[in-house]
This record gives C-alpha cells, sequence and structure tokens, in this order.
C-alpha cells in the first residue's frame, strides 16, 4: 500500500511542479514568447539548467508513479501495455533535459547530436502519451472502482490527440514554409503538456485516495 501512495504523491508533486516552473520560467525569461516558442527552449541560454532540472525532476517522479500505477494494475485488461506506455514516457522525460534541443531556425543538416535525441524523445512523449491515456481508459472502463475516472481521463484524452495532431502539420524546422499555427505552436504544445499532466495529476490523486480507502 505505502508503494502506491509513494507513487501517486510523486505523480502529483511531479507533473504540477513541471508545468507551475514551466509557466513561470516562460513568463519572467526576457525575449521568451509561450505563445509561440515550445517549451524546450527554456532549456537554452544561461538559465537554461532550470528546465532542464525541470525535465529530469519530472522523469524521475514519474518513474515513482509508475511503480504505483504496477501495484495497482498488476493483473487485467491493459495493465502490462498501460504500464510500459507510462515507463518509455517517464524516461524520454528524463532524457529531454540532458539533451537539449537546439534552436528552433536550426536546419536538420546542422542539428547537434543532442538536438536529435531531444526531437526523438520528444516525438515518443507526444506520440505515446495520448496513447497510454486509451489505454488506461479501457482499463478503467472494465474496472467498477476506476470506472467514474473514465469520463475525465476520455476528455484529457481527446484533446491531446487533437493537439498532436495541429502539432503534427506545424513545420518547426527550417526551410519549410510557414503556416497560419506557427504563431500559436508554443500555445498548441502547451495544450497537448497540460492535458497529458493534468490526467496524470488527477490518475496519481485517484490513485492515493483508492490507496487510503483500501488502508482504512
Amino acid at each position: 500500500m505505502e508503494r502506491r501512495r509513494l507513487g501517486a504523491r510523486a505523480g502529483m508533486i511531479g507533473s504540477a511542479l513541471f508545468v507551475v516552473t514551466f509557466l513561470i520560467e516562460g513568463w519572467l525569461r526576457p525575449g521568451y514568447d509561450p505563445l509561440a516558442m515550445f517549451v524546450s527552449a527554456l532549456s537554452l541560454g544561461p538559465r537554461g539548467w532550470i528546465q532542464i532540472t525541470n525535465f529530469l525532476f519530472l522523469g524521475a517522479m514519474l518513474l515513482l508513479f509508475v511503480r504505483g500505477v504496477a501495484a495497482e494494475f498488476s493483473s487485467g485488461r491493459a495493465s502490462r501495455a498501460g504500464v510500459a506506455l507510462l515507463v518509455i514516457v517517464a524516461i524520454c522525460y528524463f532524457l529531454s533535459g540532458p539533451f537539449a534541443m537546439d534552436p528552433a531556425v536550426t536546419p536538420p543538416a546542422q542539428m547537434s547530436l543532442h538536438g536529435k535525441l531531444h526531437q526523438l524523445f520528444g516525438a515518443l512523449v507526444f506520440l505515446l502519451s495520448p496513447i497510454s491515456i486509451f489505454v488506461f481508459l479501457r482499463r478503467f472502463l472494465a474496472d467498477p472502482r476506476w470506472r467514474p475516472f473514465a469520463t475525465f481521463t476520455l476528455v484529457c484524452g481527446l484533446i491531446s490527440v487533437c493537439a498532436v495532431l495541429l502539432l503534427a502539420v506545424l513545420p518547426a524546422m527550417p526551410p519549410a514554409a510557414p503556416n497560419q499555427f506557427n504563431a500559436w505552436e508554443g500555445l498548441i504544445q502547451r495544450l497537448a503538456i497540460v492535458a497529458n499532466l493534468s490526467w496524470l495529476f488527477a490518475f496519481a490523486l485517484r490513485l492515493h485516495r483508492q490507496s487510503a480507502q483500501v488502508s482504512h
């Protein structure tokens, strides 16, 4: 039971602190436009260590959270797949810290190895996060104790999918021609991140409550 509570607390702290940190840092950073620029751009410059640490902390907290999830869903429909997806997402968040992105204006042919790796880890996060939501949605619908959480899960999943699809059509690298969404790509990315992390926070909160009820 303690494993579930520890994991739940880690999931809540990690997801909430990540969002709060990049929102505050984006607001305070001179020359940074949160509507147009990606969250990962905060890893660049003299204060880049703040966002790098933010990625590392979130990844570590999500790995602890996954241990709690694995204890709660040790068997049954979608248990292994859902846990495996969350592990990959957590690792990709963690590795997105030390492997910082290149400046957004860097042509593909001039990208550094760490920039390419960051792009890969980011792509996996945005691809697998909504998939994990829908995998757990299937699990929640099959479990009476978790079925009330299914509606919120579905809403977060749909928002996440829509945001990721929009990101997929945004040319983030030159020499691609700009389109009407470029001025809003930072906001769209934040929508995907906040939808995913809001779901993880709520998932962790419910896990904490469920474990407290069982212990009593």
